[in-house]
């Protein structure tokens, strides 16, 4: 629109132009000359020069009769001669015009075909550079975004991005509302005298200056480049940008930023594009370059944000399928290692560890593994650990709570899944349509030294026994978690004290009786001052491990304690309500002999709960047995009863139905576990060390 209104101002000076040269012919041409005349042929030259054919012939035609009005019927007193030659010049430069303006335009066209292909070619080579050799790092990416621009584009360019972006998190749609913080990350420039970067401090300034027109601009869809003021460039780079240098301008002349935008219409950051020694200023054709370089090089911030968000995740899970720290417990000693997989093979197999408190004293060793990768995988293995803790706490076999994991796995959305609306669940990561898993589950008794085990396609642990030998528990080959068809078989046998039980997710203790270094490993926490479990763990990773693995490997190492028969104390008694006081009497007995009478308050009370609900609403026979650790005594009453009981909430005058509340009131936990002869209801209650005068006797 701006060109056609210069022409047609072109058009009209050149035609005034024309009236005024003609008066000026008529008025000197009293003497015969035609020295005037050679003024008419600059008309169609100047419109050949500056407006296209068509507008060209347009002006020239009334050049053309201007003349031959002039000399041919106006001016009589030249010669003939000189009217042909006045004539003649003007005719010729009008012939001459459409040729020159063709010349001229296809000058023009092959110089603006010239310099789009030029552009093309430095997005091109833009394309080929930006985010290539590492695209997943955000820092390489906008240095390498900065390479490109300069100096083919811009004296200088800078790329700074959001404090949020490069902590990992997505930015807020909040950022530009107001004042903004954006940190360099990248920046060149053609000459060694870079601009002082206020950008460059630890903490990014606010911009309120350009706040605005960023917010505006990256408020379009695509996000569109402006151009900055001098006071806005001199803010953004900091006061006197650039210092002067003989020989060369040391203002900002042109400056351009372009913002940084996701595909989610986040605002990751903005580049700024600075010309201070070519004379040439920023056009509309540099502005579209600006956008495009910006849109290349936020697609891989972008990306490497949403890797770090991702990477953070699966971070923030697998550190949620350890426990922070191992409980100290009367049962065992426990210590354990995760051993990440390698950084470019991290992910293909999750696993995780476990040691759980059960009741009476007891304790579950857990080692599982989920294959895949992905968050979908460290999601899955979060929820099997979970629902293993939940499955513990109904004190089930080994073999039932591997039967119950399989099922709770079973149950999990598979990749592909839909929800009853047709919509696709969620899944995010994962190799296969189907979920897998391996478990390897056991349950430790320090009274009767008994160790219950089942696997669910995991390699069987290792067993150190005291004199030093090392073997392999002969476990059966349990299907994998998910598969389905085949029942878990469970394992029992006798762990003397002071036995180290091995359990990790992969072979690396699995066959130490074969690898002579594992061997002598295990064979070391036997020896003279008995090293510590946290010491036997590292040692044996480094013996059978010779590089870092593939994928996500886990030990647990166990040692065993027994608790003696001056712990446990067991009394037979009557289904019948007489066997209340003397359950009391019983306990009382005990707790002075353990020197506990003065720290157990409200286990008189506990026991008669316990031993009234058993012989009231339960069969015989009815046991009770007291079993003291370090700072807790845990109560058992058992009965030949398969019926849980059940806590009630009992109204104002209600004579019964307290019994379980006060024993809830009284004790830290309470539960109830199911044997095959009936079930046995206990509850743990914490006490006080015994006094020193009952230690020295």
């Amino acid at each position: 629109m701006a060109s056609v209104r210069l022409s047609r101002w072109v058009i009209a000076l050149l035609i005034a132009y024309i009236g005024l040269i003609t008066v000026i012919q008529i008025e000197t041409a009293g003497n015969g000359l035609v020295r005037w005349s050679g003024y008419s042929v600059l008309t169609p030259l100047t419109a050949a020069a500056l407006l296209p054919v068509r507008r060209t012939l347009i002006v020239g035609v009334p050049a053309v009769a201007a003349v031959v009005g002039t000399y041919g019927f106006e001016i009589h007193e030249v010669s003939a001669g000189g009217r042909v030659v006045a004539i003649s010049a003007v005719v010729l430069s009008f012939g001459l015009s459409p040729v020159i303006c063709r010349m001229r335009l296809s000058r023009e066209r092959y110089r603006r075909h010239a310099a789009v292909r030029n552009q093309l070619a430095f997005l091109s080579s833009a394309g080929r550079r930006i985010g290539k050799v590492r695209p997943l790092d955000m820092t390489h990416t906008a240095r390498q975004a900065a390479e490109v621009a300069v100096p083919r584009f811009a004296d200088f360019a800078a790329v700074d991005l959001s404090d949020t972006v490069l902590r990992g998190r997505e930015p807020s749609p909040e950022l530009l509302r107001g004042p903004f913080s954006l940190r360099c990350v990248a920046e060149r420039s053609v000459s060694a005298d870079r601009p002082h970067r206020t950008l460059n401090r630890e903490t990014g300034p606010d911009f309120p200056e350009v706040a605005a027109p960023l917010r505006l601009s990256a408020n379009v869809r695509p996000a569109r480049a402006y151009r900055l003021s001098e006071d806005e460039v001199a803010h953004w780079l900091g006061l006197n940008p650039f210092p002067a240098t003989p020989g060369r301008r040391s203002r900002v002349h042109s400056a351009i930023v372009a913002p940084l935008c996701s595909c989610r219409g986040a605002v990751l950051g903005a580049m700024v594009f600075i010309r201070h020694q070519r004379p040439e200023p920023f056009d509309a054709d540099d502005l579209v370059i600006a956008e495009e370089i910006a849109m290349r090089t936020a697609v891989y911030v972008d990306n490497a944000l949403r890797h770090a968000c991702a990477h953070g995740m699966a971070r923030s899970l697998r550190r949620s399928l350890l426990p922070r720290h191992l409980p100290q417990l009367a049962a065992v000693e426990a210590a354990g290692r995760h051993l990440a997989a390698d950084p470019p093979h991290a992910g293909l197999d999750t696993a995780w560890f476990d040691v759980i408190p059960l009741s009476s004293a007891r304790v579950a060793l857990v080692v599982g593994k989920v294959p895949g990768h992905g968050v979908r995988t460290f999601a899955t293995a979060a929820q099997l650990r979970a629902a293993v803790r939940a499955l513990a706490d109904l004190d089930l076999p080994p073999d039932e709570l591997l039967a119950h994991l399989g099922d709770v796995l079973m149950s999990l959305p598979a990749k592909g899944a839909r929800t009853p609306h047709g919509q696709p669940v969620a899944a995010v990561g994962g190799t296969a349509d189907d979920l897998r898993a391996s478990c390897l589950y056991a349950v430790y008794d320090p009274v009767s030294r008994r160790c219950a085990l089942a696997g669910s396609g995991h390699p069987p642990p290792a067993v150190v026994t005291p004199d030093g030998g090392v073997e392999t528990v002969d476990l059966p080959p349990g299907p994998g978690l998910g598969l389905g068809g085949l029942p878990f078989e469970a394992v029992e046998m006798d762990l003397a004290e002071g036995s180290l039980l091995a359990l990790s997710t992969d072979s690396l203790v699995g066959s130490c009786h074969q690898h002579p270094a594992g061997s002598r490993a295990l064979r070391e926490i036997l020896e003279p001052g008995r090293p510590a479990l946290d010491v036997m763990c590292e040692s044996l990773l480094a013996t059978l491990l010779d590089h870092r693995p593939h994928d996500d490997a886990a030990l647990l190492l166990v040692r065993t304690r027994t608790l003696d028969a001056g712990s446990v104390a067991t009394w037979a008694l009557p289904s019948s309500l007489s066997a209340v006081p003397d359950a009391r009497a019983y306990v009382s007995g005990q707790l002075a002999a353990w020197g506990l009478e003065d720290g157990a308050c409200g286990s008189d009370l506990v026991v008669s709960e316990l031993v009234t609900n058993a012989v009231r609403h339960a069969a015989p026979p009815v046991q009770l047995r007291v079993i003291r650790q370090e700072n807790s005594l845990i109560y058992e009453v058992s009965d030949g009863s398969s019926t849980p009981p059940r806590q009630r909430r009992s109204q104002a005058y209600d004579e019964c139905g307290r019994g379980l509340f006060l024993v809830s009131e009284l004790t830290e936990r309470w539960g109830v576990r199911h044997g095959p002869d009936g079930k046995t209801v206990w509850a743990e209650q914490a006490c006080a060390p015994a006094s020193s005068d009952h230690r020295r006797l």
